[in-house]
């Protein structure tokens, strides 16, 4: 049967995981238009960050979820690498082409040039990062205490920001995502800065520019020095949605104009000076060009100021505090553990046991194991069978006596880890690791109590929460990421796995173990590039063409509650649908209210919902968790997600609860149902790629249909559309610090 694969998401899928955001138009978010991603989104899917649970009160006696204690737990994060700014030297000026014992050198040279004291380091070897001594017993580990959350703004700061907000003709329904994105004082800033109205999620600078008008009458004009400030902000902040953790500066000149910003330099250096934002200039690899110096720019230049040593260019980079900072200690936490790991100190299984381990498995399992013997990070990618490796690795270091955990992305994932090493208590999800919930706990110096670590679905960790993993790794502590490359990145900022990948600092084990079926075979295909036709005498997998969006959803129906049941055996509680994006004729919010319709039927008296609804709750960029509705009163929405209780406040419930018989890729991503519906409607054409064909499609485990109006496009997008790029700048920071990988 021909099948023919679906492709990236669309305009909107950016934040297929994040919550809506009120009072924002359905609008596409125009990014700065250099390095954009295949995911972006609509205004409705921006996450308010200001409303997320960490802003909200709560009740006495209410504990906080596992999502929201992991969103306290990066804030503290980022209080701690923000502390770094002090010991980080500014934009990088002369002499940014060296770093280390290179540039302890230049600043010597310069020192004495000046009659000053020589920097002492550059005339002594590096002494070796101190190691925490190895513990003579095991201690009991530490369980910390859960972060509290962030207080809701007070009454009077909510009242003051409604009047000011009602006098600019703002909709009442930003009062409290604009108090909590504020703080305390928002009225005043607003009046002293109308533009802050662009910090509140789904805000657009033309909605901010008639806000601006409204309060500031004849004095508010284009060139405003606040108004270029505020829009590069924006600008950066939607860049982050799509992906980069930092712009080129010339894109996000170019953005500024099309905002209309008279002076896009000078709106950049305003930025910049009030520290909303920082600059980088990072050195391009393999680009040596020689370059001329005069006498005075230091020593080696010939007396006639002729061609000295080759200098590399650098590029200039711009980007927001909380992500840069982020990815400068991720680098730093990776290049501790690589070039930490002793195996002489006692606290690491001699080789001869690590051998006797891996001879005890065969080929990419064995690999694996004798690569994570030798070394701090390891890199381990295959598809959905290939997780049977870092499965017998964590069987084995079980084992050898070392302390073990296996993180998976999902509550779905946390659950196939635990069938795979056939103990439960190794397996955690990134979150519950992360929050305290699940996992050893942390030493005496709150360090994760682990000797090895394991991640999967690696491609699903965005810059924050691989900072927030290594950097709670103990030294000497091994880390092994392990996902399938094919697949979408990470809902939030950065491209951890992939630029680890490119970086080769380190050993890479490339699984042979392909996916087993008709559905692994056509998706092995398609991380190639090939759509090819596959036997599946079963109905593994089912092209069902449709003429238009109305026809798609009918069809789309008729398999879930039907057809799959009836023919698969799969009942429709347990089979997904998967769609491009959330609008659109056949988008993810049409097609959830077609199966509500059909599956269970009722008048939605809270916010659109009843009980058994299938839904998606999202309190937070990147962090959704799949349950069904209990019941509504006057607390708010009871839910059941992964087997937990949920209480979202009806203030929340339209921005952070969606209806779910219906997900976009993204949201799919790290989970696996028995059967999946991939719904690929005619105008979604121009949102597909590879890895979003490659995603939805590998998502179903006995059964994929393809409800597809795409014609041609489809193989077209298979073929030819690769990743959208994303700006990162964890290979430039990784490099001087870990030398390039053999293996």
């Amino acid at each position: 049967m021909s099948t023919e694969p679906a492709a990236a998401e669309d305009p909107e899928a950016a934040a297929a995981e994040q919550p809506e955001s009120p009072g924002a138009e359905e609008a596409s978010p125009e990014t700065p238009e250099t390095p954009e991603t295949p995911e972006t989104s609509d205004t409705s899917d921006t996450p308010d960050t200001s409303e997320t649970p960490e802003g909200e009160a709560k009740s006495e006696g209410t504990e906080l979820s596992e999502t929201e204690a992991e969103i306290a737990a990066q804030r503290e994060l980022r209080e701690k690498i923000e502390q770094r700014k002090a010991s980080k030297q500014g934009p990088i000026g002369a002499g940014a082409k060296l770093s280390g014992t290179a540039a302890d050198l230049l600043a010597a040279v310069r020192a004495v040039e000046s009659g000053e004291k020589p920097v002492a380091s550059a005339f002594r070897d590096p002494e070796p990062a101190p190691r925490r001594p190895a513990p003579s017993a095991t201690p009991e580990p530490v369980r910390p205490q859960r972060p509290s959350p962030a207080q809701a703004p007070g009454a009077e700061t909510v009242e003051a920001v409604a009047a000011v907000l009602a006098e600019g003709g703002a909709p009442a329904a930003l009062t409290a995502p604009t108090a909590a994105a504020l703080g305390e004082g928002a009225d005043e800033q607003l009046r002293a800065d109308p533009w802050q109205l662009l910090r509140v999620a789904g805000v657009r600078p033309e909605q901010a520019d008639g806000f601006a008008r409204a309060l500031l009458g004849p004095e508010c004009g284009p060139d405003d020095e606040r108004r270029g400030r505020a829009i590069t902000v924006w600008l950066l902040e939607q860049a982050a949605l799509a992906g980069h953790t930092a712009l080129d500066s010339a894109a996000l000149t170019a953005a500024l104009g099309q905002r209309a910003v008279p002076d896009p330099d000078a709106a950049v250096q305003s930025a910049l000076a009030e520290g909303d934002a920082l600059v980088f200039q990072d050195a391009l690899e393999g680009t040596d060009v020689p370059v001329q110096r005069t006498d005075d720019e230091g020593a080696g230049a010939g007396e006639d100021g002729a061609e000295d040593e080759p200098e590399r260019p650098v590029r200039v980079l711009i980007g927001l505090e909380r992500y840069a900072l982020a990815e400068e200690s991720l680098a730093d936490s990776l290049a501790r553990v690589i070039n930490s790991l002793s195996k002489e100190d006692g606290s690491s299984p001699p080789e001869s046991d690590w051998e006797a381990a891996a001879a005890q498995v065969s080929g990419s399992a064995a690999e694996l194991i004798r690569a994570v013997a030798g070394h701090g990070l390891v890199l381990h990618s295959g598809g959905e069978e290939a997780r049977a490796e870092p499965a017998a690795l964590v069987a084995a270091a079980t084992r050898l006596g070392l302390r073990v955990c296996a993180a998976a992305h999902s509550a779905d994932g946390r659950r196939r880890v635990a069938r795979a090493t056939g103990d439960d208590g190794t397996a955690v999800t990134v979150a519950g690791l992360l929050s305290g919930d699940q996992g050893p706990g942390r030493d005496a110096d709150g360090a994760l109590a682990l000797d090895l670590l394991v991640v999967l679905d690696a491609p699903q960790l965005d810059v924050e929460s691989a900072a927030m993993l290594a950097e709670s790794l103990p030294d000497g502590a091994r880390l092994v990421l392990s996902g399938d490359p094919g697949v979408l990145w990470s809902a939030g900022p950065g491209r951890v796995f992939a630029d680890l990948l490119a970086a080769r600092c380190c050993p890479q084990v490339v699984s042979r173990t392909p996916d087993p079926g008709p559905i692994g075979e056509l998706t092995s295909g398609i991380g190639i590039g090939e759509l090819n036709q596959v036997d599946a005498p079963g109905k593994e997998v089912v092209l069902v063409p449709v003429r238009d969006a109305a026809e798609a959803i009918h069809r789309t129906v008729q398999l879930v509650a039907d057809s799959v049941p009836r023919a698969i055996g799969v009942p429709a509680e347990q089979t997904q649908v998967i769609t491009p994006g959330h609008g659109g004729a056949a988008g993810t919010r049409a097609l959830n209210a077609a199966l509500k319709e059909r599956l269970n039927p009722g008048p939605g008296r809270f916010g659109g919902f009843d009980p058994d609804d299938r839904v998606a709750h999202v309190p937070a960029a990147g962090r959704t968790t799949l349950g069904r509705v209990v019941r509504a009163d006057a607390e708010g929405l009871h839910l059941e997600c992964d087997g937990a209780p949920v209480v979202v406040p009806k203030e929340r419930v339209e921005r952070e609860v969606r209806h779910a018989w219906a997900l976009t890729a993204h949201q799919a991503t790290g989970q696996r149902w028995p059967a999946v519906v991939v719904v690929l409607p005619g105008d979604a054409a121009q949102a597909l790629n590879r890895p979003w064909v490659y995603t939805a499609f590998s998502r179903g485990e006995r059964h994929l249909s393809v409800v597809q109006g795409v014609e041609e496009a489809l193989p077209r997008a298979v073929a030819e559309r690769l990743w959208k790029d994303r700006t990162t700048r964890l290979q430039t920071l990784l490099r001087p610090q870990v030398p390039a990988a053999t293996a």
